[in-house]
Protein backbone atom coordinates (compact mmCIF):
# COMPACT_ATOMS: atom_id res chain seq x y z
CA UNK A 1 0.00 0.00 0.00
CA UNK A 2 1.57 3.61 -1.29
CA UNK A 3 2.35 5.89 1.84
CA UNK A 4 0.28 8.81 2.43
CA UNK A 5 2.04 12.41 1.50
CA UNK A 6 3.53 13.56 5.08
CA UNK A 7 2.15 17.11 5.30
CA UNK A 8 -1.33 15.59 4.40
CA UNK A 9 -0.63 12.99 6.83
CA UNK A 10 -0.21 16.10 9.43
CA UNK A 11 -2.61 18.54 8.02
CA UNK A 12 -0.41 21.29 7.22
CA UNK A 13 0.84 22.51 3.85
CA UNK A 14 4.55 22.39 2.30
CA UNK A 15 5.21 25.76 3.70
CA UNK A 16 4.27 25.30 7.20
CA UNK A 17 6.52 26.21 10.62
CA UNK A 18 8.38 24.46 12.61
CA UNK A 19 5.54 25.57 15.11
CA UNK A 20 2.68 24.94 13.05
CA UNK A 21 3.70 21.51 12.59
CA UNK A 22 4.96 20.66 16.01
CA UNK A 23 1.68 21.73 16.49
CA UNK A 24 0.07 20.01 14.49
CA UNK A 25 1.95 16.72 15.73
CA UNK A 26 0.79 17.21 18.98
CA UNK A 27 -2.73 17.52 18.40
CA UNK A 28 -3.16 14.13 16.56
CA UNK A 29 -0.73 12.26 18.29
CA UNK A 30 -3.20 13.01 21.39
CA UNK A 31 -6.05 11.95 19.65
CA UNK A 32 -4.58 8.88 18.24
CA UNK A 33 -1.90 7.77 21.10
CA UNK A 34 -2.71 4.05 22.35
CA UNK A 35 -3.40 4.92 25.59
CA UNK A 36 -6.37 6.91 24.60
CA UNK A 37 -7.67 4.12 21.93
CA UNK A 38 -6.81 0.61 23.79
CA UNK A 39 -7.43 -2.37 21.36
CA UNK A 40 -8.10 0.38 18.49
CA UNK A 41 -5.33 -1.09 15.45
CA UNK A 42 -6.60 1.44 13.46
CA UNK A 43 -5.59 4.18 15.66
CA UNK A 44 -2.44 2.74 16.57
CA UNK A 45 -1.15 2.60 12.93
CA UNK A 46 -2.79 6.51 12.46
CA UNK A 47 -0.27 7.36 15.47
CA UNK A 48 2.95 5.53 14.15
CA UNK A 49 2.39 7.38 10.76
CA UNK A 50 1.98 10.76 12.39
CA UNK A 51 5.21 9.83 14.33
CA UNK A 52 6.73 8.78 11.06
CA UNK A 53 5.77 12.19 9.57
CA UNK A 54 7.01 14.29 11.66
CA UNK A 55 9.99 12.43 12.28
CA UNK A 56 11.03 13.31 8.41
CA UNK A 57 9.27 17.07 8.67
CA UNK A 58 11.06 18.43 11.67
CA UNK A 59 14.59 17.70 10.43
CA UNK A 60 15.56 20.09 7.85
CA UNK A 61 17.97 18.03 6.42
CA UNK A 62 15.56 14.95 6.26
CA UNK A 63 12.24 17.03 4.84
CA UNK A 64 14.60 19.01 2.07
CA UNK A 65 15.29 15.71 0.72
CA UNK A 66 11.75 14.23 1.17
CA UNK A 67 10.37 17.54 -0.66
CA UNK A 68 13.08 16.70 -3.57
CA UNK A 69 12.52 12.85 -4.29
CA UNK A 70 9.58 11.74 -1.88
CA UNK A 71 8.98 8.94 0.17
CA UNK A 72 12.21 7.34 -2.33
CA UNK A 73 14.30 9.45 -0.52
CA UNK A 74 14.16 7.41 2.54
CA UNK A 75 13.88 3.81 0.62
CA UNK A 76 17.30 1.71 0.35
CA UNK A 77 19.39 3.03 -2.58
CA UNK A 78 16.70 6.19 -2.87
CA UNK A 79 17.32 8.81 -5.18
CA UNK A 80 19.36 11.14 -1.95
CA UNK A 81 21.19 8.00 -1.32
CA UNK A 82 18.80 7.42 1.35
CA UNK A 83 18.58 8.24 5.24
CA UNK A 84 18.88 4.44 6.75
CA UNK A 85 18.02 1.50 5.09
CA UNK A 86 14.62 -0.20 6.08
CA UNK A 87 13.12 3.44 6.44
CA UNK A 88 14.00 6.76 8.47
CA UNK A 89 16.99 6.53 10.88
CA UNK A 90 16.10 7.23 14.83
CA UNK A 91 12.97 5.58 15.14
CA UNK A 92 11.43 6.51 18.83
CA UNK A 93 14.43 9.30 18.65
CA UNK A 94 12.22 11.68 16.69
CA UNK A 95 9.54 11.55 20.08
CA UNK A 96 12.47 12.31 22.26
CA UNK A 97 12.35 15.48 22.58
CA UNK A 98 8.66 16.72 23.06
CA UNK A 99 7.06 13.16 24.08
CA UNK A 100 7.06 12.92 27.60
CA UNK A 101 6.59 16.56 27.69
CA UNK A 102 3.10 15.65 25.60
CA UNK A 103 2.39 12.79 27.85
CA UNK A 104 3.54 13.46 31.15
CA UNK A 105 1.28 11.96 33.60
CA UNK A 106 -1.04 10.81 30.70
CA UNK A 107 -1.52 7.19 30.96
CA UNK A 108 1.05 6.74 33.95
CA UNK A 109 3.82 8.06 32.03
CA UNK A 110 5.99 10.93 33.41
CA UNK A 111 8.53 13.34 32.56
CA UNK A 112 10.89 12.76 35.96
CA UNK A 113 13.15 10.28 36.66
CA UNK A 114 12.89 6.81 35.60
CA UNK A 115 13.19 3.80 38.27
CA UNK A 116 13.44 3.87 41.68
CA UNK A 117 15.12 5.86 44.17
CA UNK A 118 13.42 9.36 43.02
CA UNK A 119 10.19 8.74 45.58
CA UNK A 120 8.92 12.56 46.56
CA UNK A 121 10.01 13.55 49.61
CA UNK A 122 6.88 14.38 52.29
CA UNK A 123 4.61 17.32 51.69
CA UNK A 124 5.69 20.48 53.32
CA UNK A 125 3.24 21.87 55.90
CA UNK A 126 2.70 25.76 56.57
CA UNK A 127 1.86 27.74 60.06
CA UNK A 128 0.26 30.63 60.55
CA UNK A 129 1.02 32.29 64.14
CA UNK A 130 -0.05 36.04 65.34
CA UNK A 131 2.69 37.70 67.54
CA UNK A 132 1.79 40.78 69.44
CA UNK A 133 4.03 43.46 68.52
CA UNK A 134 5.75 43.39 71.93
CA UNK A 135 6.48 39.60 71.02
CA UNK A 136 8.48 40.75 68.09
CA UNK A 137 10.41 43.59 69.92
CA UNK A 138 11.09 40.98 72.57
CA UNK A 139 11.49 37.85 70.96
CA UNK A 140 9.15 34.61 71.89
CA UNK A 141 9.26 31.04 72.55
CA UNK A 142 6.61 29.12 71.97
CA UNK A 143 4.60 25.55 71.44
CA UNK A 144 2.90 24.47 68.58
CA UNK A 145 0.57 21.77 67.46
CA UNK A 146 0.66 20.88 63.57
CA UNK A 147 -1.31 18.26 62.41
CA UNK A 148 0.92 15.98 60.21
CA UNK A 149 1.52 12.59 59.19
CA UNK A 150 4.71 10.51 60.88
CA UNK A 151 6.25 6.70 59.66
CA UNK A 152 4.42 4.01 61.12
CA UNK A 153 5.98 2.72 64.56
CA UNK A 154 5.04 -0.65 63.49
CA UNK A 155 6.22 -1.24 60.08
CA UNK A 156 9.38 1.43 60.36
CA UNK A 157 7.70 3.11 57.67
CA UNK A 158 7.65 0.36 54.81
CA UNK A 159 4.01 -0.33 54.82
CA UNK A 160 4.69 -4.35 54.90
CA UNK A 161 3.49 -6.34 57.63
CA UNK A 162 6.51 -6.81 60.89
CA UNK A 163 8.27 -9.90 59.60
CA UNK A 164 7.48 -9.21 55.76
CA UNK A 165 9.35 -6.99 53.58
CA UNK A 166 8.25 -5.51 49.73
CA UNK A 167 9.09 -7.35 47.45
CA UNK A 168 10.46 -6.56 43.59
CA UNK A 169 8.15 -5.64 41.72
CA UNK A 170 7.14 -9.18 39.20
CA UNK A 171 6.09 -6.27 36.28
CA UNK A 172 8.89 -3.77 36.10
CA UNK A 173 11.83 -6.03 38.06
CA UNK A 174 12.35 -3.07 40.20
CA UNK A 175 13.20 -0.65 38.07
CA UNK A 176 9.53 1.34 38.60
CA UNK A 177 8.98 1.90 34.85
CA UNK A 178 8.17 -0.16 31.54
CA UNK A 179 8.56 -0.07 28.04
CA UNK A 180 6.32 -0.55 25.80
CA UNK A 181 7.24 -1.02 22.04
CA UNK A 182 4.77 -0.14 19.07
CA UNK A 183 5.78 -1.07 15.71
CA UNK A 184 9.15 1.31 15.28
CA UNK A 185 8.18 3.54 18.57
CA UNK A 186 9.25 2.27 22.25
CA UNK A 187 7.98 4.57 24.92
CA UNK A 188 8.46 4.01 28.52
CA UNK A 189 6.15 4.80 31.17
CA UNK A 190 5.39 4.39 34.91
CA UNK A 191 4.96 0.52 35.79
CA UNK A 192 1.06 0.31 36.47
CA UNK A 193 1.69 -2.06 39.33
CA UNK A 194 3.60 -0.75 41.88
CA UNK A 195 3.03 3.25 40.78
CA UNK A 196 7.15 3.76 40.19
CA UNK A 197 7.93 2.57 43.82
CA UNK A 198 9.86 -0.72 42.00
CA UNK A 199 8.24 -3.10 44.98
CA UNK A 200 5.18 -4.02 45.80
CA UNK A 201 3.79 -5.14 49.59
CA UNK A 202 2.20 -8.57 49.99
CA UNK A 203 1.67 -8.50 53.64
CA UNK A 204 0.32 -4.53 54.34
CA UNK A 205 0.80 -3.73 57.92
CA UNK A 206 -2.23 -3.65 59.70
CA UNK A 207 -1.40 -0.57 61.37
CA UNK A 208 -0.78 1.98 58.62
CA UNK A 209 -2.93 -0.35 55.89
CA UNK A 210 0.71 -0.54 53.94
CA UNK A 211 1.15 3.37 53.54
CA UNK A 212 3.87 3.91 55.80
CA UNK A 213 2.32 6.47 57.64
CA UNK A 214 -0.04 7.59 59.98
CA UNK A 215 -2.08 10.60 61.15
CA UNK A 216 -0.82 12.03 64.27
CA UNK A 217 -0.04 15.72 65.56
CA UNK A 218 2.92 17.18 65.84
CA UNK A 219 4.03 19.09 68.99
CA UNK A 220 6.98 21.77 68.31
CA UNK A 221 9.06 24.70 70.73
CA UNK A 222 9.30 27.37 68.24
CA UNK A 223 11.77 30.51 69.03
CA UNK A 224 10.39 33.24 67.52
CA UNK A 225 13.49 35.53 67.11
CA UNK A 226 13.51 39.45 68.53
CA UNK A 227 12.99 42.17 65.64
CA UNK A 228 10.79 39.92 63.12
CA UNK A 229 8.72 41.65 60.97
CA UNK A 230 5.38 40.59 59.37
CA UNK A 231 5.28 38.44 57.07
CA UNK A 232 8.58 36.77 58.36
CA UNK A 233 8.61 32.90 57.08
CA UNK A 234 10.47 30.53 59.84
CA UNK A 235 11.53 27.47 57.74
CA UNK A 236 11.80 24.71 60.31
CA UNK A 237 13.49 21.50 57.94
CA UNK A 238 12.71 18.13 58.25
CA UNK A 239 9.31 18.96 60.43
CA UNK A 240 6.65 18.62 57.87
CA UNK A 241 4.47 15.41 56.59
CA UNK A 242 6.72 12.34 56.68
CA UNK A 243 7.68 11.06 52.92
CA UNK A 244 6.22 7.80 51.66
CA UNK A 245 7.67 4.62 52.52
CA UNK A 246 10.58 5.99 54.15
CA UNK A 247 11.28 8.78 51.81
CA UNK A 248 12.63 12.38 53.64
CA UNK A 249 10.31 14.29 55.35
CA UNK A 250 9.31 17.89 53.94
CA UNK A 251 9.78 20.86 55.88
CA UNK A 252 7.13 23.05 57.82
CA UNK A 253 6.58 26.48 57.17
CA UNK A 254 5.99 29.13 59.77
CA UNK A 255 4.38 32.00 58.54
CA UNK A 256 4.17 35.60 61.37
CA UNK A 257 1.81 38.00 61.27
CA UNK A 258 1.72 40.88 63.50
CA UNK A 259 -0.99 42.29 65.38
CA UNK A 260 -2.42 45.70 65.21
CA UNK A 261 -0.88 47.77 68.16
CA UNK A 262 -3.16 50.10 69.92
CA UNK A 263 -0.36 52.93 70.28
CA UNK A 264 2.23 52.58 67.78
CA UNK A 265 2.34 52.48 64.54
CA UNK A 266 5.60 50.33 63.14
CA UNK A 267 7.68 51.57 59.98
CA UNK A 268 10.44 48.96 59.71
CA UNK A 269 12.50 48.85 62.98
CA UNK A 270 11.21 52.70 64.23
CA UNK A 271 7.88 52.99 65.57
CA UNK A 272 5.47 55.98 65.88
CA UNK A 273 3.26 57.46 68.06
CA UNK A 274 0.17 60.12 68.44
CA UNK A 275 0.98 62.01 71.81
CA UNK A 276 -1.69 63.74 72.92
CA UNK A 277 -0.64 67.13 75.11
CA UNK A 278 -2.56 69.76 76.80
CA UNK A 279 -2.90 72.88 74.88
CA UNK A 280 -2.00 75.04 78.00
CA UNK A 281 1.24 72.28 77.44
CA UNK A 282 1.66 73.41 74.22
CA UNK A 283 1.37 77.32 74.41
CA UNK A 284 3.41 77.67 77.74
CA UNK A 285 5.75 74.64 77.56
CA UNK A 286 6.23 71.43 79.53
CA UNK A 287 7.26 67.77 79.81
CA UNK A 288 5.68 64.58 78.78
CA UNK A 289 6.12 61.15 79.47
CA UNK A 290 6.20 58.93 76.57
CA UNK A 291 5.71 55.08 76.69
CA UNK A 292 8.21 52.78 74.77
CA UNK A 293 8.01 49.18 73.42
CA UNK A 294 9.97 48.15 75.99
CA UNK A 295 7.52 49.05 78.81
CA UNK A 296 9.52 51.49 80.02
CA UNK A 297 8.84 56.22 79.89
CA UNK A 298 11.03 58.81 78.54
CA UNK A 299 10.19 62.10 79.20
CA UNK A 300 10.30 64.61 76.77
CA UNK A 301 10.67 68.45 77.06
CA UNK A 302 7.42 70.50 74.67
CA UNK A 303 8.93 73.61 73.88
CA UNK A 304 6.62 76.75 74.89
CA UNK A 305 4.35 77.03 71.69
CA UNK A 306 4.10 73.78 70.54
CA UNK A 307 2.18 72.95 67.36
CA UNK A 308 0.34 70.12 66.68
CA UNK A 309 1.72 67.57 64.66
CA UNK A 310 5.17 68.60 65.88
CA UNK A 311 7.51 65.56 65.70
CA UNK A 312 9.73 64.71 68.70
CA UNK A 313 12.55 61.76 68.01
CA UNK A 314 14.09 59.55 70.43
CA UNK A 315 16.91 57.59 69.15
CA UNK A 316 17.02 54.14 70.17
CA UNK A 317 13.69 53.72 71.63
CA UNK A 318 11.95 51.69 68.15
CA UNK A 319 11.81 48.07 66.92
CA UNK A 320 14.70 45.51 67.95
CA UNK A 321 16.79 45.03 65.05
CA UNK A 322 16.42 40.67 63.74
CA UNK A 323 19.73 40.05 64.20
CA UNK A 324 21.41 42.97 65.59
CA UNK A 325 21.73 44.99 69.10
CA UNK A 326 20.56 47.78 67.61
CA UNK A 327 17.16 49.18 68.00
CA UNK A 328 15.13 51.76 65.82
CA UNK A 329 14.17 55.27 67.00
CA UNK A 330 10.57 56.47 68.59
CA UNK A 331 9.27 59.23 66.70
CA UNK A 332 6.48 61.42 69.31
CA UNK A 333 3.57 63.26 67.15
CA UNK A 334 1.94 65.73 68.98
CA UNK A 335 -1.51 65.84 68.86
CA UNK A 336 -2.79 69.31 70.84
CA UNK A 337 -5.97 68.93 72.92
CA UNK A 338 -8.35 71.94 72.29
CA UNK A 339 -10.17 72.10 75.49
CA UNK A 340 -14.71 71.59 75.08
CA UNK A 341 -17.21 72.04 78.00
CA UNK A 342 -15.55 74.85 79.55
CA UNK A 343 -17.21 76.41 82.54
CA UNK A 344 -17.26 80.55 83.13
CA UNK A 345 -14.82 81.15 84.04
CA UNK A 346 -12.63 79.67 81.99
CA UNK A 347 -14.52 80.76 78.84
CA UNK A 348 -13.94 84.37 81.20
CA UNK A 349 -9.75 83.70 81.10
CA UNK A 350 -9.84 82.89 77.82
CA UNK A 351 -11.74 85.60 76.24
CA UNK A 352 -9.69 88.13 78.08
CA UNK A 353 -6.64 86.26 76.72
CA UNK A 354 -8.15 86.89 73.18
CA UNK A 355 -8.68 90.54 73.35
CA UNK A 356 -4.81 91.32 74.94
CA UNK A 357 -3.30 88.61 72.14
CA UNK A 358 -2.51 89.44 68.98
CA UNK A 359 -2.90 87.23 65.92
CA UNK A 360 -0.38 84.22 65.68
CA UNK A 361 2.24 84.52 62.81
CA UNK A 362 0.96 81.37 60.94
CA UNK A 363 -2.58 82.93 60.64
CA UNK A 364 -1.57 86.20 59.83
CA UNK A 365 0.75 85.15 56.83
CA UNK A 366 -2.21 82.53 55.79
CA UNK A 367 -4.44 85.43 55.52
CA UNK A 368 -1.98 88.11 53.64
CA UNK A 369 -1.10 84.98 51.30
CA UNK A 370 -5.19 85.19 50.98
CA UNK A 371 -5.73 89.02 50.13
CA UNK A 372 -2.65 88.78 47.73
CA UNK A 373 -4.53 85.96 45.93
CA UNK A 374 -7.87 87.94 45.67
CA UNK A 375 -5.60 91.40 44.59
Amino acid sequence: MAKRDYYEVLGVSKSASEKELKSAYRKMAMQYHPDRNPDNAEAEAKFKEIGEAYDILKDPQKKAAYDQYGHAAFEGGGGAGGFGAGGFSGGAAGFGDIFEEMFGGFGGMSGGGRGRGRQARGADLQYNMEITLEEAFAGKKSQITVPSSENCDVCQGSGAKPGTSPATCPTCSGRGRIRQTTGIFAMERTCPTCQGDGQVIKNQCNSCGGRGRIAKDKTLNVTIPAGVEDGTRIRLSGEGEAGPKGAPAGDLYIFLSIRSHKLFERDGADLHIEMPIEFTTAALGGSVDVPSIDASTSRIKVPEGTQHGRQFRLRGKGMSVYGRQDRGDLYVHTSVQVPSGLNAKQRELLKEFQDISDASPSVSKFFARVKDMFN
